[in-house]
């Protein structure tokens, strides 16, 4: 076989020990060692998303950055929204977007705004004429010892961020979604299993998942289908930024696979929920990826 012709190798993917993570919150990856991988090299575009126009929370980086790259790959536009202090990190989302030969629209704001929400779809439907797949995926994470070390600041923030935006995203979104739609919530392993010092990061987590299936339930009369990925620890900057610099070093390493995720392993599970050639029969479902783990709940 022509070397050409040859199936890639899956690359190595980094394991800890980590150096030292000196991040603060939310954290850029352009800061990051090592860099989170996102461009899936392995992953080759078939034109599942060819034409439609695709809007992502926390699309600056991380899980977000990652699934942007791969549906610009599969043919799509894709509208970013971020934090204001994220601008750099959006910057090289979208140039990346843009070497896959789709465009990339910047809109930084805060999810926790209502308002906001309304005009980060509207402005996406003004410049690419529709929205097809919402991807709500911004998170805000702290690390608590208990309930007494749990303000109610924090958790008000937490609840704002991660479940009312998801909330007003999709209730501003669905009114400009057709049959055929996708709307791809991000869950986590803690939202089934609890976490001892995420109480309230685990408490957003497990009602992303009662929503999707509830909106599941809501929407599927208009074919407009409604799922969820719930990722094990994966390598961005959610959670460096967030810990000591010490704290980051082992990250992931209790997985079977002895290592967290990579963004790029992750992305394709969006992909599959928002492609009617992959998905056309599924709705509220919570597709778990854990590295090797085979328990949930």
């Amino acid at each position: 076989m022509p070397t050409a012709q040859r199936q890639k190798k899956s690359p190595r993917q980094p394991k800890p020990p980590f150096p030292e993570q000196d991040l603060t919150p939310p954290g850029l990856e352009s800061r990051l060692d090592p860099e989170p991988r996102y461009k899936a090299p392995l992953y080759r575009g078939s034109g599942k998303l060819e034409g439609k126009t695709a809007l992502i929370t926390g699309g600056d980086s991380g899980i977000g950055r990652s699934v942007a790259v791969l549906f610009g790959r599969e043919g799509a536009d894709v509208a970013l929204v971020y934090l204001p202090e994220e601008q750099s990190d959006a910057e090289t989302t979208a140039a990346a977007v843009r070497e896959e030969g789709r465009e990339a629209l910047l809109i930084p704001g805060d999810v926790r705004e209502s308002s906001f929400c309304r005009e980060a779809v509207e402005k996406t439907v003004e410049r690419f004429g529709k929205l097809d797949i919402l991807v709500n995926n911004a998170a805000f994470q702290k690390h608590r010892a208990g309930l007494d070390d749990l303000s109610e600041e924090q958790w008000d923030r937490t609840f704002r961020t991660n479940i009312y935006g998801y909330f007003y995203m999709a209730r501003a979104a669905i009114g400009h979604m057709q049959k055929g739609a996708a709307i791809i919530n991000t869950g986590s392993i803690t939202g089934l299993e609890g976490s001892a010092k995420l109480l309230d990061y685990s408490a957003t987590k497990g009602a992303i998942h009662a929503f999707t299936k509830s909106l599941a339930q809501n929407l599927v009369g208009k074919g407009i289908r409604v799922n969820c990925v719930a990722p094990g620890p994966v390598w961005t900057p959610l959670n460096p930024a967030e810990r000591p610099p010490e704290e980051s070093v082992h990250f992931g390493e209790k997985q079977p696979m002895e290592r967290p995720a990579q963004p790029e392993e992750i992305a394709p599970s969006y992909v599959f929920f928002a492609s009617d050639a992959d998905s056309s029969y599924i709705t509220g479902e919570v597709l778990t990826l854990l590295g090797g783990e085979t328990r949930a709940g």
